[in-house]
């Protein structure tokens, strides 16, 4: 996440404010310039600026901004408990619709015609059952995940390290990337040398997935389990990874924050290092490089607290390699984000 000032004094303001707290001033984000607007005549605020606590400006009075328009379904106004956890899910949604466009993709809505553009159905599952996935280019959410309470109970049940609801929308997200970045021939035998045949029969390896679980030795080619299941998930997971990490590198960048040590008998100077401000956006390796150091002192941050790693996770050569194809794919579908910062 990209730092932000206030339009009136130029205060430190953060990306769901609404208004400065020492001149008063009120804004909303604009999607277009990925900055904050003085709200005044000439600007207009989201449609969904109550229903979904948006803060983003819009093209016209009454219509909806540009990650709010990506919803197709949401629950109905008297459900209060789903509505709640819609505004958490939506705000999420910002976030990743951010993110993407500072890397120079951004998401159109749905259309049916043509059958392109994306549409996110966000569901409560309080009265029938919804199951989180994405189908050609709709991603259907359960908003129990944005209950922290159920999110924390199915992820202890499924052994998961991380489950959160941005991480929820930036691995669907990475289901409807496939088609978006993966174009050629040339692309998709270099994908599937890494990831494996995304056409393989879905069913069998979901069954074969929750029979067998994953192998012994998943942790040398995969970076979580679930990515073991099958080539789109394999996809799709690494691409959540990927935006994982552009997102703290930016946001480390944006707060000049560096890691210069430690330093340990044995390794040379420096090796344990980190300025994200200064990785090279168009190089893999450069911002690996950057990432590694800044999540060993982050995960060291976070145990100091008695909290979890904030990334609990190994990139082993083999996931390294994955990101650095997403990576390469990223770049020559937008503009690689001019920079981490």
């Amino acid at each position: 996440m990209r730092v932000f000032a206030c339009p009136g004094c130029h205060q430190l303001v953060f990306f769901a404010n609404t208004a400065c707290l020492r001149c008063g001033t009120r804004f909303g984000f604009d999607p277009d310039s990925l900055t904050m607007v003085a709200l005044g005549p000439d600007t207009v605020s989201c449609a969904n600026v109550e229903v979904a606590g948006c803060n983003w400006l819009a093209a016209a009075p009454g219509t909806r901004c540009a990650s709010c328009v990506l919803t197709r379904t949401r629950p109905a106004d008297d459900d209060l408990d789903a509505m709640a956890h819609f505004r958490t899910a939506e705000a999420a949604k910002r976030r990743l619709v951010f993110q993407l466009r500072t890397l120079g993709i951004t998401l159109g809505p749905r259309d049916e015609t043509t059958g392109t553009g994306v549409a996110f159905d966000l569901l409560s599952s309080a009265q029938v059952p919804v199951t989180t996935g994405h189908a050609g280019g709709v991603i259907t959410l359960d908003l129990a995940e944005s209950d922290d309470v159920h999110r924390e109970r199915v992820r202890a049940k499924l052994s998961e390290p991380y489950r959160t609801v941005l991480g929820h929308l930036r691995h669907e997200i990475g289901h409807y990337l496939f088609t978006v970045l993966v174009t050629g021939d040339g692309d998709r035998a270099e994908v599937r040398r890494h990831f494996g045949d995304e056409t393989m029969d879905y069913q069998t390896a979901l069954e074969r997935h929750y029979r067998d679980g994953p192998p012994a030795d998943w942790g040398e080619r995969h970076v979580t389990e679930y990515a073991t299941m099958h080539p789109a998930e394999d996809w799709a997971e690494t691409v959540a990874h990927y935006l994982h990490l552009r997102g703290v590198l930016q946001t480390a960048a944006a707060y000049r924050l560096r890691v210069e040590g430690p330093d340990l008998p044995g390794t040379t100077a420096g090796g344990l290092s980190s300025d994200p401000a200064g990785a090279d956006p168009t190089r893999a390796t450069s911002l690996l490089d950057a990432w590694l150091p800044l999540s060993y002192a982050l995960n060291a941050v976070n145990r100091s607290m008695g909290a979890d790693d904030l990334y609990p996770f190994v990139l082993s050569p083999a996931v390294m390699a994955k990101l650095g194809i997403v990576h390469e794919l990223v770049l020559r579908a937008g503009d690689g984000g001019g920079g981490v910062t």
